[in-house]
Formats: structure tokens, C-alpha cells, sequence
């Protein structure tokens, strides 16, 4: 059961920074610091050095702030396209290491395949979608809304692993249900 909720965690930590890059780090981080929940092995502990969670929670707030500002937010997911599944590389393979066994060229790959998927679905069809629909209005609560998500997606996998596996299936369902009822709209504006 160990080995699951690991990978659970590691999936739910590569997730979020699909999302936000630095949260899930700064979180880890931050719990390992402080808690023994979580036991990072070399090189990963470094997450918890506080001067590494110092620039992490600067990195942050950089990144929170420019993700408000309209035209600044699409300029961030461009620069973020190769930091965040980097970063998901790395939460990924430092929380998978923690419980399991997993090589961690595979761990690398799996969260950089995580989070580049959570960014690519986020940059390429949420956010164009966010911005055309609502003139650039709704991006702001989208952005908010994507970093409380993060967070708590974060926190609950080290938490509450089995609930990453609920938010996420959830997270598909809503957008699934978002993306149709959108093409309904579409269509029925077509057939007037």
C-alpha cells in the first residue's frame, strides 16, 4: 500500500506543478523542513535547506503576481512551458523516492510527462480559451483558482494521497463537462 500512495503522491506533486511550478517544491520543501512526514534522500533534501525554501517562496509570489497581469500571464506560461514539467520532474522523483524504489531517470520522465501535460492543457486550450471568451476578464480568477488547486493538490498528496486521485478524475470530468457545454453553446448559436 506503501508503494501506491507513493506514486499517488508523486503524480498529485507533478500535477500541480503542471499548474504552478513552484508551489508543489515550496511545499515539500516546507513539510520535510518542518515535519517528519517526509524524509527527502540527497540530492532531494536540498528542497528543505531554508534558504532554498526562502527563493522558493519568492519564486512564488514572482510567479502568482505575474499570472494577474494580462498579456505579463501569457508571457509567464511561454517561459513556464520549460520550467514547470521540470519542476514536476523533480517533485515527482524527490516523492517517489521517499516511499519507493522507483530509477529515477523513470521518475524524472514521469512527472516531466505530468506536469508538461497539466501545463500544455492549462497554456495551449484553458487559458486562449479563458482569454477569447471573456476578453482577458476571467484569467485573473482563473489564475486563482489554478493556485489554490496547486496548493491544495500538493498538500493533499502528501497528506491525503488517494485524494489526488479524486481530484484529478474530477478535475477531467469538469472540463470535459466545460468543453461540451461550450460546443453545445457554439452550435446552438450556429443553428439560429
Amino acid at each position: 500500500m506503501d508503494l501506491l500512495l507513493g506514486v499517488f503522491t508523486a503524480f498529485g506533486l507533478s500535477a500541480s506543478a503542471g499548474l504552478n511550478a513552484y508551489i508543489p517544491l515550496l511545499v515539500v520543501g516546507v513539510i520535510a523542513h518542518y515535519t517528519d512526514w517526509i524524509t527527502l534522500s540527497n540530492p532531494w533534501d536540498l528542497l528543505a535547506n531554508p534558504w532554498v525554501l526562502i527563493v522558493l517562496g519568492i519564486l512564488v509570489i514572482i510567479e502568482m503576481l505575474a499570472d494577474k497581469v494580462p498579456a505579463v500571464n501569457h508571457i509567464n506560461d511561454i517561459i513556464q512551458t520549460f520550467v514547470r514539467p521540470a519542476a514536476g520532474a523533480v517533485a515527482f522523483a524527490a516523492s517517489a523516492k521517499v516511499i519507493t524504489d522507483i530509477n529515477p531517470v523513470l521518475a524524472l520522465i514521469c512527472g516531466l510527462l505530468v506536469a508538461g501535460s497539466v501545463h500544455a492543457v492549462k497554456a495551449v486550450a484553458v487559458r486562449p480559451v479563458v482569454t477569447a471568451t471573456t476578453g482577458g476578464v476571467g484569467n485573473i480568477p482563473v489564475s486563482i483558482a489554478e493556485d489554490i488547486l496547486s496548493t491544495a493538490t500538493s498538500i493533499l498528496a502528501i497528506v491525503i494521497p488517494i485524494m489526488v486521485v479524486f481530484i484529478l478524475i474530477l478535475t477531467i470530468v469538469l472540463f470535459y463537462w466545460w468543453k461540451q457545454r461550450r460546443r453545445e453553446k457554439i452550435t446552438k448559436a450556429y443553428d439560429i
